[in-house]
């Protein structure tokens, strides 16, 4: 048995905790923690391999958290593991993983602009990666989408897509190969009647303010989601699975 790391002044202990609360932090180093068996097993089903994985020894009495620790984990006293991970209720074992690049393809896009919370922006990806979008680009002012916030949101689908964040995010929209999409209250085609054209790119906006008017304009298509009376908008993340989900259900239109 490894000796257990209790001190949280330890440099790696310091380390993978500012990996979790530092934004920046990650971007510099371009690696992030995951918490919880289920990332650590998506993560494996993607051919990826963690830097190093932590656990407790009260983790260790699992054995699925067994199994995914293989057969070098750090293990961490309790009192530091929870000064590590983000989670309310921590699952006894973390990885440090590098923040995963991968190459650009031509396949449908979501574009994310000014999306702040990092739960909705995870849920994106997680409907993103159910429905065969190959690639998710984020302006400047969404969430960190490799927060843990947003990993959590997104139940593994980090893995299966390519994630990009950008200071030029309308030279993205430009550069897309595609029709590109945005989503209005009113005045738009009824998503029902959605075009087979492929591949699509499709633009969300923040929380409340939706798509900016400069995004907008290099939408060729606005489509509306049709809802009851009375309801005036669907949260982002609601938005966001409801049009992948319709796009993927038609032949050709998702890819």
């Amino acid at each position: 048995m490894p000796a257990v790391l209790t001190s949280r002044d330890n440099p790696r202990v310091k380390r993978w905790a500012r990996l979790v609360a530092d934004a920046r932090f990650r971007k510099k180093e371009g690696r992030t923690v995951i918490e919880g068996p289920h990332l650590l097993a998506a993560l494996a089903q993607h051919g990826m391999k963690p830097v190093a994985v932590i656990v407790t020894e009260e983790g260790l009495e699992k054995e699925e958290v067994r199994k995914l620790a293989g057969d070098s984990p750090l293990l961490v006293s309790k009192g530091v593991f929870k000064s590590i991970v983000d989670a309310e209720n921590p699952p006894g074992i973390a990885a440090e993983i590098a923040i995963p690049k991968r190459n650009q393809r031509r396949e449908a896009h979501v574009f994310l602009e000014g999306v702040q919370d990092p739960s909705n922006v995870g849920a994106i990806i997680r409907s993103a990666a159910a429905f065969g979008i190959g690639r998710i680009v984020l302006d400047e002012a969404c969430a960190d989408p490799w927060s843990p916030k947003a990993l959590r949101a997104g139940m593994g689908g980090h893995f299966s897509l390519r994630i990009d964040e950008t200071k030029d995010f309308e030279d993205e929209l430009k550069a897309f190969e595609g029709t590109l999409v945005c989503t209005v209250p009113k005045g738009g085609i009824s998503l029902r009647k959605l075009s087979s054209e492929k591949p699509l790119g499709w633009i969300f906006g923040a929380e409340g303010r939706g798509v900016s008017p400069l995004a907008a304009h290099h939408a060729r298509l606005r489509v509306t989601i049709p809802m009851s009376e009375g309801v005036e908008s669907l949260n982002v993340a609601a938005a966001a699975a409801i049009c992948l989900y319709e796009a993927a259900s038609r032949p050709g239109a998702g890819s």
